[in-house]
């Protein structure tokens, strides 16, 4: 494994003891692309940073880059509702990123 590489410990923390896991997927505006990946890249540290937050990735699609995807593990859903209800999320998402999106999907997921 390389540096970067989550150990199996590491992945048994974060997912040890259930958990909210949300999945969405973004589409941005094709003229829009390069301004929501700024924003993302703003947003990011903020959100991981989060004491209900288990774990948080974006990730952009190799073969279309305006397709985004958040795979985001929050310890329960009282956590999740303190990431909408953030400064940071009402102002990098809420305020600037959804109104450049072509599509908007998002799934809640218990975890097994």
């Amino acid at each position: 494994m390389n540096e970067h590489a989550m150990t199996q410990q590491a992945i048994h923390q974060a997912v040890g003891g259930g958990g909210l896991l949300v999945v969405a997927q973004w589409e941005a505006k094709a003229e829009q692309v390069d301004r929501v990946a700024e924003i993302l890249r703003g947003f990011l540290p903020q959100a991981q940073s989060e004491p209900g937050v288990k774990l948080f990735l974006i990730s952009r699609a190799k073969d279309n880059p305006a397709q985004f995807l958040f795979y985001e593990l929050f310890r329960d859903e009282a956590a999740f509702k303190a990431h909408q209800e953030s400064a940071h999320f009402k102002s990098h998402i809420t305020g600037q990123a959804l109104p450049l999106l072509a599509r908007r999907e998002r799934t809640q997921y218990a975890l097994m």
